[in-house]
């Protein structure tokens, strides 16, 4: 029995082109034998935040092997994203990871703004931080709240959509769509912030605050809480490395990286704020660290609110941007102009870059190429659900059953984000 182990191990941790399906033919043999049982979780499974399948392999209920099996959502965005001209393509990064909406706007925006060396004024970049700290926060109020519900807490499930409806509304104000904004735009924002908006953002830095506190109050020194969570899941800094790990789950094993501080983009230089670690490496690390993200958002959002440039919001390279709106019914080469841009779009220069941001899950990097031509050649994402997704099997070994649903949610993935 021990040998096996000891072959399936092996098998696991070095995988080669061919050993998953090696690893799934040995895994169904042993439950043939009789020696373990074979268990199909998902891909309907509510805990499993999607469509996503695992195969598991269990003696009694602990979990000898748990093998992830994607592609359920696959939708093909990165060809599609190819066969439409660059700023077309921008309304199908909202669907990848759909928690992460102007994150991925972003991402992508700043990539092609890279490769044809397009600025953003002031007040855009100002605005763009903004937004995607209120987006992070979002999205970690989706996490909280669906990571408590699967260990029964329907409390505070109901408490972090509560605040996430007040997000939604400030991005429905600005771009007409509470999800997929499609708001950022190659050279700047789609258009200026109403003038409600910054009533509605102070108004939610305000209340804000005491609205973790109420999370907290409810599950961090919760005693059933800390049962579910603490040494659960255990990932050691090394081990995160390995598998290229980013995110709160990094920096909950110790590794302080954040692409706003090692990388910054979008001005975010400009602002203090501190990158929340975490040395215990479990399930409740990564809880900690979230919360104290909350906290850190909200900080970085203030001090961007306070020193708002005035001034345009979008670039004024006409080769690459489209002309104000208001000039279209005045002018005829501003109509001319518009018209070309929609219909064949803009011709970057020839050339290849990598642009990343940090996602409320990790690094979220767009690799694009141009071949000269309006659409462009090569669309890759780097997607931080997919490459975190690989940490699960080594995370659930040895434990029950019972943890897979909290374990799948301390990763806190998006199928979109993984399959694509």
């Amino acid at each position: 029995m021990m040998s096996d182990e000891t072959e399936f191990r092996e098998i696991e941790f070095n995988l080669a082109p061919d050993s998953l399906d090696e690893l799934k033919h040995l895994v169904s043999q042993r439950a043939v034998d009789g020696d373990t049982v074979l268990l199909n979780m998902g891909p309907q499974h509510p805990s499993t935040h999607g469509v996503l399948r695992l195969l598991l392999e269990l003696d009694g209920e602990q979990v000898i092997n748990c093998i992830p099996d994607v592609g359920f959502l696959h939708t093909g965005i990165e060809k599609n994203m190819e066969a439409k001209t660059y700023e077309k393509a921008i309304v199908m990064t909202d669907r990848l990871d759909y928690l992460n909406n102007l994150g991925n706007n972003l991402a992508y925006c700043m990539a092609i703004e890279k490769l044809c060396d397009l600025d953003v004024p002031p007040r855009a970049q100002a605005l763009r931080v903004i937004l995607a700290e209120l987006q992070r926060i979002s999205s970690h109020l989706v996490w909280l709240g669906t990571h408590a519900l699967d260990m029964a807490a329907m409390s505070v499930f109901l408490y972090c959509f509560r605040e996430r409806e007040s997000i939604l509304d400030i991005f429905e104000m600005c771009s007409g769509q509470r999800m997929m904004t499609t708001y950022i735009r190659p050279g700047g924002l789609w258009r200026d912030t109403p003038v409600e908006f910054e009533d509605a953002v102070r108004n939610f830095l305000k209340i804000f605050p005491s609205r973790i506190d109420e999370y907290e109050r409810l599950l961090t020194k919760n005693p059933l809480f800390l049962e579910r969570t603490r040494k659960i899941g255990m990932l050691p800094p090394d081990v995160a490395l390995q598998y290229g790990v980013t995110g709160p789950a990094l920096r909950a094993s110790g590794v302080n990286h954040d692409l706003r501080k090692v990388q910054p983009y979008s001005g975010y230089e400009q602002y203090d704020f501190e990158v929340p670690t975490h040395t215990d490496c479990d399930t409740y690390a990564r809880y900690l660290v979230r919360i104290e993200e909350l906290h850190q958002s909200l900080h970085i959002v203030e001090q961007a609110l306070n020193k708002l440039p005035l001034g345009p919001v979008r670039s004024n390279n006409r080769k690459y941007v489209p002309p104000p709106r208001s000039e279209i019914g005045v002018s005829m080469e501003a109509l001319i102009h518009h018209f070309k841009l929609w219909t064949e779009g803009f011709t970057p220069p020839v050339g290849s870059v990598y642009s990343a941001v940090e996602s409320p899950r990790g690094e979220l990097g767009v690799y694009l190429e141009s071949d000269g031509s309006p659409k462009p050649y090569r669309v890759h994402w780097r997607t931080p659900s997919f490459t975190n997704m690989q940490i699960l099997p080594y995370l659930a070994k040895s434990h029950l059953v019972a943890d897979l649903v909290v374990l799948i949610g301390t990763i806190d993935v998006v199928l979109g984000d993984v399959d694509r």
